[in-house]
């Protein structure tokens, strides 16, 4: 959909040169997408997953400490 407006060139051509996009609308989409994702990520903090303490128990690795580095295998 085309529409006009009213952005700050300062602000975009930041977020392009930080994120490597070539063309303004890649920048004004990737804005827009990462606004909603943090949007339901704040959703899902506030109202939480609808899973037990035990679902969410099985979705971590039993030996896992919260704020532990956790390094790639070799390739």
């Amino acid at each position: 959909m085309k529409m006009t407006l009213h952005i700050d060139e300062k602000v975009l051509k930041d977020i392009m040169k930080a994120h490597d996009f070539k063309t303004k609308t890649e920048a004004v989409d990737f804005a827009l997408r990462e606004t909603d994702r943090r949007a339901k990520l704040r959703a899902y903090r506030d109202h939480g997953l609808g899973l037990s303490t035990d679902e969410l128990k099985d979705a971590v690795y039993p030996d896992y400490t919260p704020g532990e580095s956790i390094e790639a295998p070799p390739i």
